[in-house]
């Protein structure tokens, strides 16, 4: 991929239905991918598991917006038992930071009652439709949480479509689909022709649980 790869091209990439990614953390040459197969998460079929609920509505996390986007997609680059390698180099690091400042890239925080960051995600953003980048946790179900609060931003923002971009076993729980390329494609192109509004449910502290709740199981 050109060194001149910047955030334009970027977008454009995410509009085409594909997405980059780095071999490994040290190694600053990126790739596009264009999966067969696209993981996809329904936002009117959204499930959440009775305890995670349960888990939302006590509002055990601070949940912010926006607020921490470098530190959110650090910790996601950061290497875990379970994932020892990341493909989160410096380069898309300074890419999607980059596009947070462009408005166009988006983090959702949770926080410790000692105001400790414990968990959260990024994403991108355009249309209606918001592409999942990668999410960490470092306390039980704070990942699950922002998840949980996320959905509820877009629906709450009539948002069409949320890109998991993979089959990933930790979403299943969710509800996740498998779509071929040309359905997932379909779709995108639809998402793009809405505008969403991910700050309709404020743009800094979010919503309580019982409203994110309210919102995701409510019928569209």
């Amino acid at each position: 991929m050109s060194n001149r790869f910047d955030t334009e091209d970027l977008l454009n990439c995410y509009r085409r239905g594909v997405f980059p990614m780095a071999d490994s953390r040290h190694d600053m040459r990126l790739f596009l991918m264009d999966p067969d197969l696209r993981g996809v998460l329904p936002l009117d079929g959204f499930h959440i598991p009775r305890r995670l609920r349960r888990t939302v509505r006590q509002d055990r996390f601070r949940v912010t917006i926006n607020t921490a986007f470098n530190r959110v997609i650090e910790a996601c680059a950061e290497p875990h038992p379970t994932r020892p390698a990341t493909w989160i180099n410096d380069t898309i690091l300074n890419l999607y930071s980059a596009l947070h400042r462009e408005g166009y890239a988006h983090s959702i925080e949770c926080w410790s009652q000692t105001d400790e960051l414990v968990g959260g995600l990024y994403g991108v953003s355009t249309g209606a439709a918001f592409f999942g980048e990668s999410m960490f946790s470092r306390a039980t179900d704070a990942s699950k949480v922002a998840l949980v609060h996320l959905v509820a931003r877009l629906k709450a923002g009539n948002y069409k479509l949320l890109d998991a971009q993979f089959h990933n076993a930790h979403l299943e729980q969710f509800g996740l689909e498998e779509i071929p390329r040309e359905a997932f494609r379909q779709q995108l192109w639809s998402a793009l022709r809405s505008e969403g509004d991910f700050y309709s449910l404020g743009s800094k502290g979010a919503v309580t649980g019982a409203t994110a709740l309210q919102w995701i199981t409510q019928i569209s």
